[in-house]
């Protein structure tokens, strides 16, 4: 199945029924009064998570989606049908956003979560409405209210538990590959990685799911590149692994360069947890790995892992790592509502 994290979909509810203007007639009664009954309500457009999706590809094949209109009233004091509502499922995760592709209308993330989009027209009030003491035979009813039409965007941001980050052939594809059951494209050229990737790992009977990204370069918040256009599906991460590539003749550069690309990018990225790790290092000899996991960590200011997804030395320390750090956030999301249940905690 192709990945399409970005859709362009256009939507309409369905207008009200008009009112009926009819009036009773039957053999023997002379005033028989009005009997037109309302219309039926228009239905609405309404977004909703089911299981089974992780891709908005459905949305390639069909871009429109337009509800029922309410049935008109008719005599005999007969309320028109309501019109039947559209339902556009999508994937756990999945933003809504206006025709100007920033205002966000909803965000999705759980299965079940449901929001109504466009609301369906009321539908118009037939003669029996207007009937009174002083205007006992209306000849007037009201039409139903118009639908809603708009263009909305559908974008949708991976749920993952762990985010890979790193500059093209960080090794990124590998570590998936050799810690989880996804097999990601893994060759030795940049941008090998053409769209997101999830894979479960398991670590000490433990399992959280990461996401590999295509990787970025200097300059993609300007632009260049891809990886800058999927960075939206690691922003729901708990903590970010950034991998640095330990055959690169600056561990430092490569290290700042990803920083600077999540600091351009805006929001919560750059201040997100991460795991930095100094990988391949199956192809370096003692002294330059040494070397070079002082300077990453005088780069990074914090504790830098030794890793090869080859040869698999070092991944139970990143995956621990990882966990810990997914472990944390956790708790700390746990804390406000163990607050707000109203009971007393010493």
């Amino acid at each position: 199945m192709k990945f399409l994290d970005l859709a362009k979909v256009y939507i309409r509810s369905g207008a009200g029924g008009g009112g009926a203007v009819s009036f009773r007639r039957e053999k023997y009664i002379e005033y028989g009064g009005p009997d037109g009954g309302d219309g039926g309500k228009g239905g609405d457009v309404v977004a909703e998570v089911v299981e089974g999706l992780n891709t908005l590809i459905d949305f390639r094949y069909q871009q429109h989606f337009f509800a029922k209109n309410g049935i008109p009233g008719m005599g005999k004091q007969r309320t028109g049908a309501d019109g039947a509502d559209i339902v556009l499922r999508v994937p756990a995760g999945t933003e809504i956003l206006d025709e100007d592709e920033e205002t966000v209308i909803a965000d999705l993330a759980a299965v079940g979560d449901r929001v109504v989009l466009a609301r369906g027209g009321n539908g118009g009030f037939g003669n029996l409405h207007f009937k009174s003491s002083t205007n006992q035979a209306p000849r007037r009813a009201n039409p139903g209210q118009p639908g809603i039409e708009r263009t909305i965007w559908l974008r949708l941001k991976l749920i993952a538990d762990a985010g890979l980050l790193g500059l093209p052939n960080a090794g990124k594809s590998t570590f998936l590959a050799a810690t989880s059951n996804a097999r990601p494209k893994i060759a030795d050229y940049p941008f090998t990685t053409l769209h997101p990737n999830l894979g479960v790992v398991g670590v000490d009977n433990a399992e959280f799911v990461v996401a590999d990204i295509p990787g970025l370069i200097e300059g993609a918040s300007e632009g260049r590149g891809i990886g800058d256009r999927f960075l939206g599906h690691v922003e729901r991460c708990a903590v970010l692994l950034h991998l640095v590539d330990g055959t690169s003749e600056d561990v430092a550069t490569d290290y700042h360069t990803i920083i600077g690309e999540l600091e351009a990018y805006g929001g919560a990225l750059a201040e997100k947890p991460r795991v930095t790790v100094l990988n391949k290092i199956d192809a370096l000899d003692d002294e330059e790995r040494a070397e070079k996991i002082a300077a990453l960590e005088e780069a990074s200011g914090g504790r830098v892992y030794a890793m090869s997804g080859v040869s698999r030395d070092g991944v139970i320390q990143v995956l621990r790592a990882l966990r810990s750090e997914i472990d944390a956030a956790r708790r700390a999301e746990a804390a406000p509502d163990e607050e707000e249940d109203g009971t007393w905690k010493p």
